[in-house]
């Protein structure tokens, strides 16, 4: 996902807040969790933890693995995403 569709998905949630505020608190710990996985790679190479490495790959990608479970379960019928719209 580009930094536009992040932050698209996010002004979607926030104008959407009172009828989808479970939609929004997740997203938030999705962009949070992401965020640190981010912040930690450089952290991770500075003290040589290299177990940490693949954690940071999976917090980075967790954002596009979202979406995409979410367009996968809307598209099924199983679970309506309205906010899909965005991307």
């Amino acid at each position: 996902m580009t930094l536009k569709q992040l932050s698209q998905v996010k002004r979607w949630m926030v104008m959407h807040s009172t009828r989808h505020p479970v939609e929004l608190a997740v997203w938030n710990v999705v962009l949070t969790i992401w965020m640190l996985g981010f912040m930690g790679v450089p952290g991770a190479l500075l003290i040589q933890a290299w177990i940490a490495l693949p954690l940071c790959l999976v917090a980075w990608m967790l954002p596009m693995a979202y979406t995409g479970g979410r367009r996968r379960l809307h598209r099924s019928g199983r679970l309506r995403c309205d906010w899909l719209t965005a991307l």
